[in-house]
């Protein structure tokens, strides 16, 4: 299958991440930070910069991957300055898409409201009632934009979003009405949830939901609201990471794994997680 890596995971020193890209032969270079900036926080120096790179060390770039929503509370609306400045957020890094000659682009969802439906009394106590409704609408000038620029968008599976999980992406994306939002799958991520990597997670986005993945290990415990990452196939989805790598081949999924290298041995370096991490990740999903 089509292996990255998310390149500030090893380095936001991008000339570096990319060397040591090479080393372990990836092919897909996932762009989040670039030396000192977020993508679509560039300037056009620092963008002729990472193109000349991407050219000489001859990889591809998979995703353009900015924080779009991430941090947007539900209680905004359409025009807002909030909605407003993510929505000119979002139009940067689809330039930079453009420029590159990347099709797609990430998005998040806002700020995590924990209970969204309800039934026999929850519906009155429990339900953040009109939060969902509110991430559909603050999302859809996003859909509308991607039909205009004509650029895939993904939507990641996140720690603290509206969309933590498979299903609340399939969800967006039905309620939406739209191809033009798919799941970018971060299944780490989808943990804290208690959402199950394989089958249930993979199961729920059969049908052309999938468009991305993000690919770590971790150790959740929600009662006491703590997360730890782990070296890949050490942490609570060890055993689920070969069956899913199996679905999908068998499934003939042909979109990018990004290993996503947000572990550190307890040193604070996250090459060196990087490089406990690589060669699992290639010997289950390469």
């Amino acid at each position: 299958m089509k292996l990255g890596v998310i390149t500030d995971g090893i380095s936001r020193d991008f000339e570096h991440a990319l060397k040591v890209m090479k080393e372990f032969d990836l092919e897909y270079a996932e762009l989040q930070f670039l030396w000192d900036k977020e993508v679509g926080d560039l300037d056009a120096d620092q963008r002729k910069k990472a193109l000349a790179l991407i050219k000489d060390y001859d990889v591809k770039v998979s995703c353009i991957s900015r924080h779009v929503f991430g941090n947007l509370p539900m209680a905004s609306e359409v025009g807002d300055e909030a909605h407003s400045t993510h929505m000119a957020g979002l139009q940067r890094v689809i330039d930079m898409a453009h420029e590159f000659d990347v099709g797609m682009v990430r998005i998040m969802s806002g700020k995590k409201e924990m209970i969204l439906w309800g039934y026999n009394g929850a519906e009155k106590w429990n339900v953040a009632n009109g939060a969902w409704d509110s991430l559909v609408r603050l999302v859809e000038p996003a859909i509308r934009l991607a039909e205009k620029e004509d650029v895939q968008l993904v939507v990641e599976t996140g720690n603290g979003n509206m969309i933590n999980s498979a299903y609340t992406a399939c969800k967006l994306i039905d309620d939406l009405g739209t191809d033009r939002l798919k799941v970018l799958w971060d299944s780490a991520n989808a943990c804290f949830c208690h959402e199950t990597m394989y089958p249930d997670a993979y199961e729920t986005m059969k049908g052309g939901y999938l468009g991305h993945v993000h690919i770590k290990d971790v150790q959740v415990n929600t009662p006491q609201a703590t997360l730890e990452v782990r070296e890949m196939c050490k942490g609570q989805l060890a055993d689920q990471f070969q069956p899913a790598a199996d679905a999908m081949r068998a499934d003939g999924y042909d979109g990018v794994i990004s290993l996503e290298s947000v572990y550190h041995p307890g040193n604070g370096n996250f090459e060196d997680g990087f490089r406990a991490c690589i060669g699992k990740f290639k010997e289950i999903f390469g």
